[in-house]
């Protein structure tokens, strides 16, 4: 469609060096084509010109001061996207590789991401360059005061509610809600992620793991199958792979792998439970490296590899970080016989690796989908928060089921395909998109 590709264009010449917000405004406005052309209605007011870009972009630096009284200085970032459908909400990441482009990719996925859930929740994201990696725990308290101080005035449970993201964990949540409520004199519920004893959700720490299992049985069912016995092969090591891991084994299927930044664990017998709770300990208490884990149960680990090179994968959920399966990648799995890849980090799969997937008929279950789990739960902190009451775990963990059976149907429902295959890419972008682009045409050019 002319109009869409007029738009590529203009973003690549306006953004040329913000590589990662380019592959996600590429990826979903191919998406909406077809849709945008059969429903013109959506083609008016500049719609799409307006979803693209945020509706504000905050940046600013942050002084600090580390334990030897040495002055830090950081930059710290919130983008807050779209307000159409609620306030804005996002995480806050905290690594060396934050920028301006991976934050814009981020917040853009999290419009429709958000819109999924059908809760009332806007899309946006933020964080800093900062690594709470080697820092102590005073270090940390004081880099998430700084940074709060020049955030707080900008977020609000009606304005925008950040969570965690990767570097983000309950203790820097603990410490940004400290300060927040210090400066403005209110215990409202202006972040979640918080702990349980004072205003978070039960289950908010699996929910992202669990909602990716949900969504990818969601799919198996769809195919008169289920995870029983299924090879499950899982990138990454945080608290999606740790809890991806946990439901897929409580469902019958054998996790062979785990991995970090250095290289990945084979487990071929799959892993156990009791493996399961040393990875737990390992990196959530001590911060250390999946080859520690190989090594304590004598198992082979790949020094500076992927697990997609492994020949016995039947669903791979990459749950790591943004373009871990590349082309090379995805020749394997699919010259290996894989059958769905479950994007359980945000925008793991590369444009080109996406396209080789499903010209090869693997079903994709994209990120902004099957790991809108963690949101959803976020959602249902907030509606917690705002009712001033408490959820148990099992009232949590139905809710999450049932949204991502929802989200599933509604990706379902925009992705079928005139052979009668289902496209969950085009599904979720499309399901995503309309829901906003109502709302945004509902309340005018704002």
């Amino acid at each position: 469609m002319s109009t869409i590709n007029q738009l590529k264009d203009k973003l690549n010449t306006k953004y040329s060096t913000e590589k990662e917000y380019l592959q996600a405004t590429t990826e979903v406005l191919d998406s909406l084509s077809e849709f945008i052309e059969a429903n013109p209605e959506y083609n008016q007011l500049s719609l799409l010109e307006r979803l693209v870009e945020p509706e504000r972009s905050l940046i600013f630096r942050i002084p600090w001061v580390d334990d030897k009284g040495n002055v830090q200085v950081n930059t710290g970032y919130r983008v807050q996207f779209n307000s159409a459908l609620g306030p804005y909400k996002g995480g806050l990441r905290f690594h060396p590789s934050v920028n301006l482009s991976i934050l814009k990719f981020l917040g853009f996925e999290q419009i429709f991401k958000n819109s999924l859930t059908s809760l009332p929740l806007g899309g946006g994201k933020g964080g800093s360059d900062f690594d709470p990696k080697g820092k102590s725990d005073n270090e940390i308290m004081r880099f998430t005061q700084a940074f709060m101080n020049e955030l707080y005035t900008f977020v609000g449970p009606d304005l925008d509610v950040p969570a965690g993201d990767i570097g983000v964990g309950g203790k820097e949540i603990g410490y940004l809600f400290g300060q927040y409520k210090k400066l403005t004199k209110n215990h409202v519920g202006v972040l979640t992620g918080k702990g349980v004893g004072w205003g978070g959700s039960q289950i908010r720490t699996e929910a992202t793991g669990y909602g990716l299992i949900y969504f990818v049985e969601n799919i198996l069912s769809e195919i008169n199958q289920d995870f029983e016995d299924k090879t499950v092969a899982i990138s990454g090591s945080g608290n999606v792979a740790q809890y991806a891991s946990e439901k897929a084994i409580y469902k019958g299927a054998k996790v062979i792998s785990l991995s970090d930044s250095s290289g990945f664990v084979h487990i071929p017998e799959g892993l156990s439970t009791e493996q399961l709770e040393y990875v737990k300990v390992l990196k959530n208490n001590r911060g250390g490296r999946i080859s520690e884990f190989a090594t304590e149960y004598k198992l082979n680990y790949f020094e500076g590899k992927k697990p997609w090179i492994l020949d016995d994968i039947q669903i791979a959920l990459p749950c790591a970080t943004q373009n871990e399966i590349e082309m090379e990648d995805a020749k394997l799995l699919v010259q290996n016989g894989v059958e769905i890849i479950g994007e359980g980090a945000n925008m793991p799969t590369t444009n080109e690796a996406l396209e080789y997937f499903q010209a090869n008929n693997v079903i994709v279950a994209p990120a902004k989908a099957a790991n809108a789990g963690g949101v959803g739960v976020s959602g249902l902190e907030m509606a917690q928060n705002s009712q001033r009451i408490y959820w148990s775990s099992s009232e949590v963990d139905e809710k999450l089921c049932l949204m991502m059976q929802d989200i599933h149907d509604q990706t379902k429902e925009f992705g079928k395909q005139k052979d009668g295959s289902i496209d969950y890419v085009s599904g979720a972008n499309i399901a995503g998109f309309v829901r906003v682009a109502k709302a945004m045409l509902d309340q005018g050019v704002v």
